[in-house]
């Protein structure tokens, strides 16, 4: 049985996201090519995963010639809206309340962190 194809942001897909996101548009070889600064990309595993990236709804694309320009279909922030909230869903019951708590015990989040976060919090009760 075919495993069901995911909406979330594999970590290769995230990459051209971030290049996508940094740059507003690009070429094929110029999302492989800033990818290859940290790692090799071949041009076309870079070429497939957008593809999968405007079937997926995160980008969307036009011909210029013979080469693909991408764009970002949504924000970052969107992006990240969209993946909280799914993880949020599948594993805290959806609630907010439960994943800072989990965050609390789970991390060394440092109480300069948590002083801030309370700022933000007494700041959006105005």
């Amino acid at each position: 049985m075919a495993r069901k194809k995911s909406s979330q942001l594999t970590d290769s897909e995230q990459s051209i996201m971030e290049v996508l996101w940094q740059k507003g548009e690009a070429s094929v070889r110029d999302i492989a090519d800033a990818l290859s600064e940290d790692k090799a990309s071949a041009y076309t595993t870079v070429q497939t995963m957008c593809k999968i990236l405007v079937e997926k709804g995160y980008a969307e694309f036009r011909k210029e010639g013979k080469a693909f320009i991408y764009a970002p279909t949504m924000t970052q922030k969107e992006a990240r809206q969209g993946a909280l909230a799914s993880l949020l869903n599948r594993f805290f019951g959806g609630s907010p309340e439960v994943l800072a708590q989990h965050l609390m015990q789970e991390t060394d989040i440092e109480l300069k962190d948590l002083a801030a976060l309370q700022r933000q919090i007494d700041a959006s009760k105005d």
